[in-house]
């Protein structure tokens, strides 16, 4: 089965949205010094444009993030384990969905989204690296 497929699946589909709100809100929490205070302050201004904000971003842009990481995961997968092919391709993974959510930000109608978004962008990619050992773990829970 494709991740995408696995992913979407409706019947997991909840409860891979709920873990990734949960993975987004432990890494913001494990930020630490100035550049997490940043993050930190970022993240609750977008958490509070309204109630459910992050699980409906997540929501909207679940398909094409798992669309972004299948090839990477197909690639790890056909040497054996793809969730440690992730991990070990963490550059790889951070710009297949930064180039997501870049391009989203690009047309986001609130501009608190954008500015924060801008605010942050520099440095995104480190974070989302950081973010990938949780993030396959997530994925082999549900590709599997």
């Amino acid at each position: 089965m494709a991740l995408r497929d696995a992913l979407l699946d409706p019947t997991k589909k909840p409860a891979v949205i709920r873990d990734c709100t949960t993975l987004i809100d432990e890494e913001v929490a494990s930020k630490s010094g100035l550049s997490g205070l940043a993050v930190k302050a970022g993240y609750g201004a977008v958490k509070g444009i309204k109630p459910g904000f992050i699980t409906e971003v997540i929501e909207k842009l679940l398909p094409e993030f798992a669309e972004k990481i299948e090839p990477i995961w197909q690639e790890g997968a056909a040497k054996g384990d793809g969730s440690a092919y992730l991990v070990s391709s963490k550059s790889r993974v951070a710009d297949a969905l930064l180039s997501v959510t870049d391009e989203k930000s690009k047309n986001a109608k609130s501009s608190l989204v954008r500015g924060t978004y801008d605010k942050l962008r520099g440095s995104a990619k480190k974070n989302v690296e950081e973010a990938v050992p949780r993030l396959a773990q997530l994925v082999k829970k549900y590709a599997s």
